[in-house]
């Protein structure tokens, strides 16, 4: 067979039984000239010497054991082991041995052992947990280096494992951690059992190999000092709750949505520590001045100080983050965020959120007394508006954090109002003014003339500015949801920037990008703005034709049926459902015959519904008021007629008028009936009261008869002439009506100019 040499230690037992170790080399099963049979040679690794020849009688009872050792007894209290290194080598020669005796390689020993000492072969496992070193003496250095250095270089010597019995370790300490008793984390977690724990916890049964998590803590994981920390148990309490932190989010599983108290006693034991460890440190926190590499340190500092803040009590939070803003922190901050170091703004970024969270009316407090002595460029907010837009992170993750800090800003629902002042409109007038333009500055360089003529070119998205490049089009976006967001919190103020510098028009430039979500971004703009149903906005969208290019995406997007495809619908099924009249005029009778086509929806058709319902409705509503008018204005013709027709009634009437007679002077009354061509009848002497009752009759006569007119019409009385045209009593008409033609009118009316012309009689009174 072929000469295979493995690793081993040998051991032999002496005199004192105990076990000595012989030296380390190669084994190898060969045949023995000196035994005539096979044997066990052991070359030693440094020098190449013979360590061991053992031959392999048929007889003698060799013991595997634990799968890396030998064992067999050459005579009374003279034992011999082999070590293996490696177990596959163990089971080479194991079965070299089972060969030479005739017994089958699955045994574990291959003789029987009843005379041999039992307690002797128990012992053999101590063996491999053991390394015996000779006395170190200058002629047996080089053997304790092989030794020292064969242990080094094996996992399996420097520590033989249990694997099963370390996995049944992993599952009792996560039970025990599970059973969420603080009592048994104060154990476990002491300085003396902390390091145990979380090398049971690395044999995971789940793991394919353990990891090194010991390592580590003990060698990678460094505790730097920002601030002088002289207290012990300070330091002691930072250190358990690291590790302890460690442990809960790299060692423990994640627990699942059924399992919301998992570990909770575990989370309250972290922090009620970092609830500990900020309170120390709150006390010993000093203002002193430093080099600009120790600022930056402790910035980090502050940045964990502040997410570690996050759990305590409110009322010691805000005396924490009130001291750290009394001791100029935001100064600090906004001189550190335009350093060029990347993790440095990232870190400074963080904290900011972590203020404007804390008390967002102290930091817009800060922004707008900035104004008096800075400019705009140098104002906290514009810095932050300008580390923004040029965040270098191609993922945009600083940009994300800043935007964050803008929104609470801007956001209307956190602002105080007091009888003194209002915090809404002072800062939203301060932010339109000094820091709008900045921000949109973006949005509007992309959108320019220059860039969208550029942008028609096919795989044109070199050019910063340019909607096709992947970072320009993700911070437009964020642009667009900010926006969006002030559509609907600042009514006023952004109605007023949206239609001075036509904002909507260069949004919806955007659908031309080849980016999709920036595309969504453009409509929900648009979608916001309608959902505001202010007319403004609507005649700004009508006369600026901004639904052409939302037209035009959605045939562009053709029967894809996707997101943008879904976002666009939507927009016009809510102004159908709506019933926005002004839009659905509008899109009905300039882009109906374009939309006509789609059909697997019904919102077309259902605003061309709405467009004819509503058409019809004015239609009738125009014919009512014009019947209504014409009514009117007939009415107040007749009335102005029947009016003047009494004013003339009145005159004519008064002119009719005569005085009544005086008794005595019959002379007078006979001249006047001659005049109106009337009988003269000399009056009864002795009738007085006929006299009375004629003349009364007379007056009723003319009151009552219908007089003619000069055409030969009779004009009726008022009284009348109502009656007889209205149908009601009342006294305010009167009409013209020809009666009858008489062939001596004319006779009649020379007469009337004969009396007409010749002059009256004055009346003679007798004396």
């Amino acid at each position: 067979m072929a000469d295979l040499k493995y690793s081993v230690n040998v051991y032999v037992l002496n005199e004192d039984q105990e076990w000595n170790n012989l030296g380390t080399g190669q084994v190898s099963s060969t045949y023995d000239e000196q035994f005539q049979g096979m044997s066990l040679l052991v070359r030693s690794d440094s020098d190449g010497s013979v360590i061991l020849r053992s031959q392999i009688p048929p007889d003698r009872p060799y013991r595997k054991h634990e799968e890396t050792l030998i064992v067999w007894y050459e005579a009374e209290n003279h034992g011999l082991v082999l070590n293996f290194q490696d177990p596959a080598g163990c089971q080479d020669i194991w079965k070299e041995i089972c060969q030479v005796q005739g017994k089958d390689p699955s045994v574990q020993i291959t003789q029987n052992i009843s005379d041999e000492p039992e307690e002797d072969f128990d012992e053999m496992s101590v063996i491999g947990n053991t390394v015996v070193l000779p006395d170190c003496e200058l002629d047996t250095l080089d053997q304790i280096a092989n030794i020292v250095n064969s242990v080094l270089s094996s996992p399996i010597h420097r520590e033989r494992l249990n694997t099963e019995g370390l996995y049944r370790l992993h599952e009792i300490i996560k039970g025990i951690l599970s059973l969420n008793k603080s009592c048994l984390f104060e154990i476990m977690f002491s300085d003396e059992c902390i390091m145990d724990v979380v090398g049971c916890l690395e044999y995971d049964p789940a793991l394919d190999q353990p990891k090194r998590h010991r390592d580590f803590l003990t060698n990678d994981a460094k505790f730097k000092e920002i601030i002088p920390i002289t207290n012990s148990e300070l330091r002691q309490k930072i250190h358990q709750t690291y590790r302890v932190q460690y442990i809960h989010d790299i060692l423990l599983p994640v627990p699942s949505i059924f399992e919301d108290n998992f570990l909770s006693t575990l989370t309250t034991f972290i922090l009620s520590n970092k609830a500990e460890i900020v309170s120390m440190l709150f006390a010993q926190l000093k203002d002193e001045t430093t080099h600009d590499d120790r600022r930056c340190e402790l910035l980090f500092f502050f940045k964990d100080l502040c997410s570690f803040s996050q759990e305590l009590q409110p009322q010691s939070k805000d005396a924490l983050l009130e001291t750290l803003t009394q001791l100029g922190i935001l100064p600090v901050l906004k001189i550190i965020m335009i350093r060029d170091d990347l993790q440095v703004r990232s870190a400074a970024a963080v904290l900011c959120a972590y203020l404007v969270e804390y008390s967002p009316s102290r930091i817009r407090e800060f922004i707008i007394s900035e104004s008096q002595v800075c400019k705009d460029s140098d104002l906290f907010i514009n810095i932050i508006i300008k580390q923004m837009i040029c965040d270098t992170d191609p993922e945009l993750g600083g940009a994300v954090h800043l935007m964050v800090v803008l929104h609470t800003l801007l956001d209307p629902r956190n602002m105080l109002t007091t009888s003194e002042k209002s915090e809404r409109s002072e800062f939203l007038h301060f932010f339109y003014k000094h820091c709008m333009h900045k921000f949109t500055a973006p949005l509007l360089a992309a959108t320019s003339e220059h860039n969208c003529e550029e942008d028609d070119i096919v795989g044109y998205d070199k050019n910063k500015n340019c909607p096709n490049n992947n970072q320009t089009a993700q911070l437009l976006a964020l642009i667009l949801e900010l926006l969006t967001f002030c559509i609907q919190h600042h009514t006023y103020y952004i109605r007023n920037y949206i239609l001075s510098k036509d904002l909507l028009r260069k949004a919806l430039i955007l659908t031309n990008s080849k980016h999709t979500h920036l595309i969504l971004c453009a409509l929900r703009f648009m979608r916001r703005m309608i959902s505001l149903n202010d007319e403004i906005y609507n005649d700004y969208i009508i006369k600026g034709n901004h639904f052409e290019p939302v037209v035009n995406a959605l045939l562009d997007n053709g029967t894809r049926y996707n997101m943008l495809n879904s976002a666009i619908l939507e927009l016009f099924e809510y102004i159908r459902v709506e019933n926005i009249k002004s839009l659905v005029s509008h899109i009905v009778e300039k882009f109906y015959n374009t939309l006509e086509s789609i059909e697997y929806v019904q919102t077309f058709k259902g605003l061309k519904i709405k467009y004819e319902k509503e058409r019809d409705r004015q239609s009738q509503i125009q014919t009512n008021v014009h019947s209504v008018l014409q009514n009117i204005v007939v009415c107040r013709g007749t009335i102005e007629e029947m009016e003047l027709k009494e004013e003339m009634y009145f005159i004519e009437d008064a002119e009719e008028t005569v005085m009544p007679p005086l008794e005595d002077d019959d002379e007078f009354m006979e001249t006047k009936r001659t005049q109106e061509g009337e009988a003269v009848m000399p009056p009864l002497e002795d009738d007085d009261e006929f006299m009375e009752t004629k003349r009364t009759q007379e007056r009723e006569d003319k009151v009552d008869s219908p007089k003619r007119t000069s055409s030969g019409d009779f004009k009726f009385s008022p009284s009348y002439s109502a009656c007889a045209a209205i149908g009601t009593g009342s006294p305010s008409g009167s009409s013209v009506v020809r009666l009858v033609d008489h062939p001596d009118d004319e006779e009649e009316k020379e007469e009337d100019k004969e009396d007409e012309t010749s002059p009256k009689k004055k009346p003679h009174l007798s004396s």
